[in-house]
């Protein structure tokens, strides 16, 4: 099985996924099972396709999947400051603030696979 955890977008998805936890304890008690589950629930699911994703001979699926719930984070963090479910706008821009450079990461793994997909695809030229 291969190593994930030296990857630098595992790191910041663990510590988005632990300031989460800590900041949906602040919540008040229907948004702490309602919009607080969800966000748990997408934070874990990213951990888990970094994993899933470093493991895999072919990542694409993985790392298409680890953009779209980065997008789906990001949407539910905005859902919970309208509903003023965070304490404070700080928390809110902190954890919001870590989801774009999670998503920013995850963007540029899949271009970066891609272009190696690319790569190995092509043919050599000369010879």
């Amino acid at each position: 099985m291969a190593r994930y955890e030296h990857l630098p977008i595992y790191k910041k998805a663990m510590e988005l996924s632990i300031y989460l936890e800590e900041a949906i304890k602040d919540f008040g008690r229907y948004h702490k099972y309602a919009i607080g589950a969800e966000l748990r629930s997408h934070s874990r699911r990213i951990l888990r396709l970094i994993i899933d994703a470093n493991s895999a001979r072919e990542r694409q699926p993985f790392l298409h999947e680890l953009a779209r719930q980065c997008d789906m984070l990001s949407t539910m963090l905005v859902l919970a400051k309208e509903v003023r479910a965070f304490k404070s706008f700080k928390s809110f821009h902190h954890a919001a603030g870590m989801a774009v450079t999670l998503s920013k990461q995850s963007e540029g793994w899949l271009k970066s696979s891609m272009q190696q997909s690319r790569n190995q695809q092509s043919p050599t030229v000369g010879g």
